[in-house]
């Protein structure tokens, strides 16, 4: 790793109008700012309940072909596609999961909570070693919030969550390798990968987003180059500079990965 992509990431670090936490694992090299400060984890929370869903499926406890009718499924508001959906529709637990990821559908989340249950996404963060992260609330459940409970991340955790997808140790690979084909599948991909080929390299990302709120954590790979990216940053009076900051941080590390590569 250049010294030369810390200074950048400072430099635009420095130039962000909000409260920003990195934490950035480049082939093993470490580049950190407020990682383990505190935020709302916004629908960054969906990937610790969807690495427990996998832990779940590895125990025989999760069946992933399940089906589901969406009358048995709350329909809830902001991100997602379920809502939309009509009451005799049937999806399987494989495709609420895969759902919760890449549109962030939030109904497909609460039921995910539910049936995995909130003791069982607590011990799986807990054996991920998440020392701030915390399941609160379901989603849209405006009237927790109102009695202030709320989720929370840090940089760190995210961070955490990242390589447990992408090495060995906490799933076997290939429930690695269906979760990381679900992230590839993302269709939010204005923030990280914002800048990246993605003919040119592997990026597998989940974003957060909530009023003055921008967060996005991401995989990227190229070739046998590997970048775990975690960035949150709260604070914000305008969420188009925090996807901005972002989205620069992205192309940096993009950058930095295609760096003295005879293929780049």
């Amino acid at each position: 790793m250049t010294g030369n992509l810390e200074l950048k990431l400072q430099e635009v670090m420095e130039r962000c109008p909000g409260r920003i936490g990195l934490a950035l694992d480049l082939d093993g090299r470490i580049i950190e700012r407020n990682s383990n400060g505190i935020f709302s984890s916004a629908s960054l929370i969906k990937l610790p309940i969807l690495l427990t869903a996998f832990q779940q499926k590895e125990r025989g406890i999760l069946s992933f072909d399940e089906k589901v009718k969406m009358c048995d499924i709350e329909k809830t508001g902001g991100a997602g596609v379920l809502q939309s959906f009509s009451d005799d529709a049937v999806l399987t637990v494989s495709d609420l999961l895969s759902l919760m990821i890449i549109v962030s559908d939030n109904a497909a989340t609460n039921y995910m909570i539910h049936k995995a249950g909130r003791p069982a996404i607590n011990a799986c963060m807990k054996d991920l070693n998440l020392t701030s992260t915390e399941l609160n609330r379901d989603m849209m459940d405006l009237e927790a919030i109102k009695n202030g409970l709320n989720n929370w991340t840090t940089a760190d955790d995210m961070l955490k969550c990242l390589k447990a997808i992408g090495e060995y140790g906490f799933l076997p690979e290939v429930s690695r390798k269906q979760i990381e084909d679900i992230l590839q599948k993302q269709q939010f991909t204005d923030k990280l990968p914002f800048h990246m080929d993605k003919e040119k390299v592997y990026a597998g990302n989940k974003t957060g987003e909530l009023p003055g709120i921008e967060h996005d954590c991401a995989i990227i790979r190229f070739g046998d180059r590997t970048a775990y990216a975690a960035v949150l940053i709260d604070q914000l009076q305008n969420k188009e500079a925090g996807r901005r900051t972002i989205s620069e941080i992205g192309k940096f590390i993009y950058d930095e990965l295609l760096i003295d590569n005879q293929f780049s």
